[in-house]
């Protein structure tokens, strides 16, 4: 799908976590902070991998808080390896998600996309969280929507149908993620334009292409004319 004439943009979207938080640092010092406390050194990549996988695997079933999401996902990935965390101390992740700074170029890339555009936050997470990961993201948005809010993870599409749905239509939209499997390629799906932030530099092998292909989220407000 091609990316659309700037003119005819109207909303630019963002997904939070990847995408304007580096929320795999915050993840990755949360845990090696708890690691310590037991005499433990992790494989870091490793954890990080397998606590998406896990995310994704709960996600998947009825809906919950995304807090319960990562005590959840806490308690079973630290069990795998041998380690015992009991679900009162797996509230160490959703507590640490304050200290999970935003890219170095978030903020002045979404301040000069709201310049040019109406902007809003798309994201699979609860709106207390969010609430807290906004105390670090200084641009004013029109628009949020969160799982809690509609009840459902990406890559149901329903995120999406809501974001539309409020902004009265899919014409003049433009979304902003990291994510291929919950955010890109369910966006393409519904004719959303995307930006794919590819900061790990994935390869498509054989998914739908995005509209737009960079490294982070200033290169994407640079192909959107917000210099």
């Amino acid at each position: 799908m091609a990316l659309p004439k700037l003119k005819d943009i109207k909303w630019v979207t963002t997904d939070c976590y990847g995408t304007l938080i580096d929320w795999e640092k915050g993840i990755t010092e949360a845990f090696k902070k708890q690691a310590a406390r037991d005499g433990l050194t992790l494989d870091q990549k490793a954890l990080l991998e397998r606590l998406f996988e896990v995310q994704a695997q709960i996600m998947s079933g009825s809906y919950e808080l995304y807090a319960e999401v990562l005590r959840r996902a806490v308690v079973k990935v630290a069990a795998e390896i041998g380690w015992e965390i009991e679900p009162s101390r797996a509230q160490f992740l959703p507590d640490s998600v304050k200290d999970w700074g935003p890219f170095r170029e978030a903020n002045a890339a979404m301040d000069r996309l709201r310049d040019r555009y109406e902007v809003g936050i798309v994201s699979n997470v609860d709106d207390k969280l969010l609430g807290v990961s906004r105390q670090h993201l200084r641009t004013e948005l029109d628009l949020v929507v969160t799982a809690q809010q509609v009840r459902s993870y990406k890559p149901d599409p329903t995120h999406f149908k809501e974001t539309a749905r409020r902004m009265g239509g899919k014409k003049g939209w433009l979304h902003i993620a990291c994510n291929y499997e919950t955010d890109v390629g369910p966006a393409l799906k519904l004719n959303v334009p995307v930006i794919w932030v590819n900061r790990h530099g994935e390869k498509l092998e054989g998914r739908k292409a995005p509209s737009a292909t960079v490294k982070n989220v200033r290169e994407a407000a640079a192909r959107l004319g917000a210099k």
